[in-house]
């Protein structure tokens, strides 16, 4: 097997050594402190075996290091993390959500309820079609990523009166529109 060439980085101007040695000495990211140690032993002339036999890992991590900081200088050195499931609820949907969330669910024709529990407001969300499923933990972190926060009442009970709603609107307007003689029957 023919020996492969040797891989050096770019010659290095004396702020991107301190840039370097200050990287790894405050790095709190361990692959952002392991590229930059890669990136500063080849800036010292070290080679890819010897590189990789101190660091212990292998020579296409070194090379695959070297040649993308000469490609893309210290944007390089952050680890690029992307994975996980994609989300499934667009963020439209999300607010959709927390704007449903902060009404009563007497306004959704929702009786027995005078504020929403998750697993109330998660069948509400399924009924209406607004997501197709979803479960309790995922729309607890969209709410409380919203901002939404409810307090379940514990003296109050909701009335089933069905004109509830219309009569205590009329009588807050008096609080802010007092007849002009002063009184209210």
């Amino acid at each position: 097997m023919a020996r492969r060439p040797e891989v050096f980085v770019r010659p290095l101007t004396m702020e991107e050594g301190r840039k370097l040695q200050r990287i790894t000495r405050s790095a709190k990211d361990p692959v952002k402190l392991r590229r930059a140690i890669v990136v500063m032993m080849s800036g010292q002339g070290q080679s890819v075996p010897d590189i990789t036999s101190l660091m212990q890992v292998s020579d296409d991590y070194v090379r695959d290091v070297i040649h993308a900081f000469n490609e893309k200088g210290f944007d390089a050195l952050d680890p690029k993390w992307s994975g996980g499931r994609p989300r499934t609820i667009s963020s439209q949907v999300r607010e959709h959500i927390c704007l449903i969330a902060k009404t009563a669910p007497a306004e959704w024709g929702i009786t027995g309820h005078s504020t929403w529990s998750l697993r109330t407001l998660a069948e509400h969300l399924i009924a209406r079609g607004v997501v197709a499923a979803i479960s309790r933990e995922h729309l607890r972190r969209i709410l409380r990523k919203g901002g939404v926060t409810w307090q379940t009442t514990t003296t109050w009970k909701s009335s089933t009166d069905p004109h509830f709603i219309a009569k205590m609107q009329r009588v807050l307007d008096l609080y802010d529109h007092p007849p002009a003689d002063g009184r209210v029957t």
